[in-house]
């Protein structure tokens, strides 16, 4: 702040006017010295004694304290007329000029009668400030190549406070580069200049950082600092340098492109262009190297770029340079050698040597069969293999080592082409890497056939149904035989083995194919005269020696319904009628006759039952279905015709069935007479004697005369029927024996079973069977003559339900 020696104010007009008039009123100035920064409220003076104005008259007269251009800093205690502090000063804010004299000037005024009085405060400096820099701090660049003893500029410290309390020197941090030199100007400032005092070497020390202090003659003393950088500039004066002369690093086989292999890290104590360095092949590196390994000539980085095989080469030689950027270049050298560690990447080998395609399955054990060899491009572990069979605790084979990679395969079991007729054997080599590797190598190894199988037929005994009436050359069945050899040794040819049955060859009677096996009837057959035929038949392979097998043929005739019921009973010659004669006078129940049907089928086919086709009074006869039976339902009535006529049909049980009629015409008379006399009895042992109807008895005894009488009519009309020629038996059936029943249930009357038996539905003897005292009572004429044939009769129980199913009687021939 200035130091104020003159009034100057700007007023109004009007008040300019009035100050000058009262200027004049003004008094002599007075002085007074105060240090800076002292408190609120501190005394300065009394005014009110140093000016001789009565302390009650500062109230009154309105006494003010005016500062001229300036704050107001002090104020008047109009109470005691003390002047005090009002607000700290600061000398450097107010006299901004740096001097060495500080007034703050003011003026006390009075009124009534206005009065001024002029007061200078001169303002005492106090060291309340420190040196300060004007840069806190201050970069130099210094090249490495400077010479010692060149000086340089600094930038001074100032300080606000003046006289002793300003900067007195200045200091530096140590330092064996700089030291400096302080120099004094004019108006006494300080002045200081850096100063270097050896040689500098960047690559040593960069970058140098010293401490300017700046210190005044205050007490006590006050300080300010400055940092100073100082960036050594560098020269290229350093070769790039790399870590060591010679790298060794390992790098796996078949590496991908772009794997990093290193990073060559050179360096250089220079920096900028000089410390840039750029990596290059020297011309020691093969073209080999540089084709499989890139070097990036910026970063140092090695890389693969081609394809590395261990098995081709285990290391890699690489020189390398590196070389910096500065005007006059240097650069340093290293050797690289990378050395290829083998993966486990070489599948094994395996070769066959010598094989053969082909073994006949009798081959002994411990043939040779191939011989192979094992090899690994790998080294090491990973280049050790292993043979093995696949599955071979499954195969008949074994691997046996000869030599040094070298093995056979030989048989260690019989060979059955039957069984595995191709093998399809492979050989597993792995090698011991991590992870192991194999490889399969197949051979097929056909067996061939010999012939060892006997032809096997899938039964060793046919039944074969033949159903009677087969066309000739019928297939009956098919009778193939397996083999399990190939070739000519499978090849079957079939026949019959030779057999006579009555004269007769097998093969007159069956024809087989001698090719698969189909078996022909060659004839056809009558189950009435053939029911069976056992033969064998054997299948004979082409091989050699050749095998054959044979098997049992049971041929079974089964019957057909061909044979149409013959009615033997009652007799009548073809195609007359059957005449009966009973007494008007017959009880209900009476036995009329019994028609007896006889058939030269079997089983089902041979069961006769009967039914009336025709009848003249339904209400006077009835059938019996199952034995045919005819038998009055009531007695005779005067009103009933004396002629009745039946006609009966017997109708077998086969499918479709046949069937034969008999007519029976009934005559009624009033006695009849005995006709045994005409008859020819043959005596067979019965048991069983039938009861005698009691009211024929008790006729017969009553009208005995009426009884002879049409005994008598019945004889002659006897005697005038034709007597039936006896039916020639083709010589071609005299050998047959077949038997055949006819069953015939037994009721009140005397009449017995009896069954004739014949050959070829050629029927001989038609009888009717009487019982008289136990003897069986043959009307008919004696049997013709040579024929053989004889009857046997066998009592049977007398029921009305049990002689369906029972053979009585049997007519065989005899020889």
């Amino acid at each position: 702040m200035a130091v104020f020696t003159a009034p100057s104010r700007t007023r109004s007009a009007v008040a300019g006017l009035a100050f000058v008039a009262l200027w004049g009123f003004a008094l002599s100035i007075s002085r007074y010295s105060i240090p800076e920064e002292m408190e609120e409220g501190s005394f300065v003076a009394n005014l009110a004694t140093d000016l001789g104005l009565d302390v009650r008259s500062l109230v009154q007269r309105k006494a003010k304290l005016d500062v001229i251009n300036s704050k107001n800093y002090l104020d008047i205690n109009k109470e005691t007329g003390e002047l005090l502090i009002r607000e700290k000063i600061d000398r450097e804010s107010i006299c901004i000029t740096k001097t060495t004299s500080c007034f703050l000037k003011m003026d006390v005024i009075l009124e009534s009668p206005i009065r001024i009085f002029n007061i200078e405060l001169e303002i005492m400096d106090i060291n309340d400030n420190a040196p300060l820099f004007r840069r806190k701090t201050m970069h130099l660049d210094i090249s490495e190549a400077t010479p010692s003893g060149e000086r340089f500029s600094l930038t001074n410290a100032v300080d606000a406070d003046v006289g002793a309390n300003s900067i007195k020197t200045y200091y530096l941090s140590e330092s064996r580069y700089f030291n400096i030199d302080i120099q004094t100007g004019s108006d006494g400032s300080k002045y200081v200049d850096l100063v270097l005092g050896g040689r500098l070497d960047r690559e040593e020390h960069a970058v140098h950082n010293l401490i300017l202090t700046a210190v005044d003659g205050g007490v006590p003393p006050r300080s300010g600092t400055a940092s100073i950088i100082i960036n050594v500039l560098d020269i290229n004066d350093n070769a790039p340098l790399f870590s060591q002369p010679v790298f060794a690093v390992n790098v796996s086989e078949n590496s991908a492109a772009g794997t990093v292999v290193m990073t060559l890290n050179a360096s250089d104590l220079d920096e900028g262009s000089n410390a840039q360095l750029t990596y290059s092949y020297t011309l020691y590196t093969s073209e080999k190297t540089q084709e499989i390994f890139s070097l990036d000539p910026n970063t140092g980085e090695i890389k693969v770029k081609g394809v590395i095989d261990y098995e081709e080469s285990q290391s890699f030689e690489m020189h390398i340079q590196a070389q910096d950027r500065g005007s006059n270049p240097l650069s340093g050298h290293c050797k690289v050698t990378v050395f290829v560690t083998d993966l486990n990447d070489n599948y094994p080998e395996v070769t066959i040597k010598s094989v053969k395609s082909a073994l006949s399955e009798d081959v002994a054990v411990g043939t040779l069969i191939a011989v192979i060899t094992v090899s690994d491009r790998d080294s090491g572990a990973n280049g050790e293999v292993k043979l093995s069979l696949h599955q071979q605790e499954t195969l008949p084979f074994v691997l046996s080592p000869s030599s040094e990679g070298y093995f056979e395969l030989l048989t260690s079991k019989p060979l059955d082409r039957e069984v595995i007729g191709k093998y399809d054997i492979t050989f597993s080599v792995t090698d011991k890497g991590s992870p192991p590797l194999s490889e399969n190598e197949t051979i097929t190894l056909e067996i061939l056939d010999v012939n060892d199988n006997a032809p096997a037929f899938a039964q060793s005994f046919y039944t074969i149904h033949v159903v009677e009436n087969n066309l000739p050359g019928a297939l009956l069945t098919s009778l193939s035989a397996f083999d399990p050899d190939l070739n000519e040794n499978q090849y079957l040819v079939y026949f019959i083995m030779e057999k006579e049955i009555v004269n007769t060859s097998m093969s007159m009677l069956f024809s087989i194919n001698p090719e698969n096996g189909d078996l022909y009837a060659l004839k056809t057959f009558d189950f009435e005269r053939e029911r069976e035929f056992l033969f064998h038949i054997e299948a004979r392979d082409s091989g050699v020696p050749p095998l054959s097998s044979n098997v049992t043929v049971h041929i079974i005739i089964l019957d057909q319904n061909d044979n149409t019921p013959v009615i033997v009973s009652p007799w009548r010659a073809q195609g007359s009628v059957v005449e009966e004669v009973i007494p008007r006078s017959t009880e209900k129940g009476h036995l009329v006759a019994k028609v007896i049907a006889i058939d030269a089928d079997s089983e089902q086919n041979a069961r006769v039952t009967y039914q009336l086709l025709q009848i003249s009074d339904s209400t006077l006869f009835s059938l019996d279905q199952y034995n045919g039976e005819i038998r009055t339902t009531r007695m005779f009535s005067y009103r009933d015709p004396r002629q009745q006529r039946l006609v009966i049909v017997a109708k077998d049980n086969g499918e479709p069935a046949l069937s034969a009629t008999v007519t029976v015409k009934i005559s009624t008379v009033e006695h009849v007479m005995s006709f045994s006399e005409f008859t020819t009895e043959l005596p067979l042992e019965y048991d069983v004697f039938t009861d005698l109807n009691l009211y024929l008895v008790i006729g017969l005894g009553a009208v005995s005369f009426l009884l002879l009488i049409t005994i008598l009519v019945i004889i002659v009309l006897k005697c005038q029927k034709p007597k039936p020629k006896a039916l020639k038996m083709p010589p071609a059936n005299r050998n047959s024996v077949i038997s055949r029943n006819s069953v015939i249930s037994q009721r009140s009357s005397t009449i017995a079973d009896s069954t004739l038996i014949s050959s070829d539905a050629y029927w001989y003897s038609l009888f009717l069977a009487e019982t008289r005292k136990g003897k069986v009572v043959v009307r008919q004429p004696i049997i013709p003559k040579g024929a053989g044939y004889f009857v046997s009769s066998i009592p049977r129980s007398i029921g009305p339900s049990e002689t369906t199913d029972s053979r009585a009687s049997t007519l065989e021939y005899s020889k």
